[in-house]
């Protein structure tokens, strides 16, 4: 696992930036969107989420492709990447982040439980992390936000140091 950075310098960072965000939560619930407007402020850089849980709800509110779920299911990259870029469009935000996977305790879709995709949207791009996680549900979904958080942190910061470098220069 990540070394994580707390929801308050994720906030901080955000807020330095003039950056928003929005969520997209599958197997997560709202724990995302929760852990972020837990810091006090997060009004300021979050604007909202969607927990899309069932499968039309990606389709019908985040615009993810029907051909993506018949081609490669709910629980992949590819999902994970057009859930965190329609919230991004559908809110406006400047970075986006999406959680997809199977917290058990059965496997989903040929998928074993623990199989995880983070999706992130931003300035910089679309991209997906896989994760294959241990533990029970519970475990599962909290390890989900603690990597997620971690991965948008770390995309942040790396969209940031083009500019502070060129700023140097």
């Amino acid at each position: 696992m990540r070394a994580m950075g707390s929801p308050a310098d994720l906030v901080s960072l955000l807020k330095d930036l003039d950056a928003t965000l929005a969520t997209a939560e599958s197997l997560t619930g709202g724990r995302v969107a929760a852990r972020v407007t837990n810091v006090p402020g997060s009004s300021a850089v979050y604007a909202g989420g969607v927990v899309s849980y069932q499968t039309q709800v990606k389709v019908d509110v985040l615009g993810v492709a029907a051909s993506t779920v018949e081609q490669h299911g709910v629980v992949s990259a590819e999902c994970a990447r057009e859930m965190a870029a329609g919230v991004r469009r559908v809110l406006g935000t400047t970075y986006a982040v999406s959680t997809t996977g199977v917290a058990g305790p059965d496997r989903q879709e040929g998928k074993p439980v623990g199989t995880v995709f983070v999706g992130i949207a931003g300035p910089g791009g679309v991209e997906a992390v896989e994760l294959a996680l241990d533990g029970d549900r519970a475990t599962i979904q909290e390890a989900t936000v603690d990597e997620a958080l971690s991965v948008l942190a770390e995309t942040i910061a790396s969209d940031r140091r083009p500019a502070e470098d060129s700023a140097l220069g």
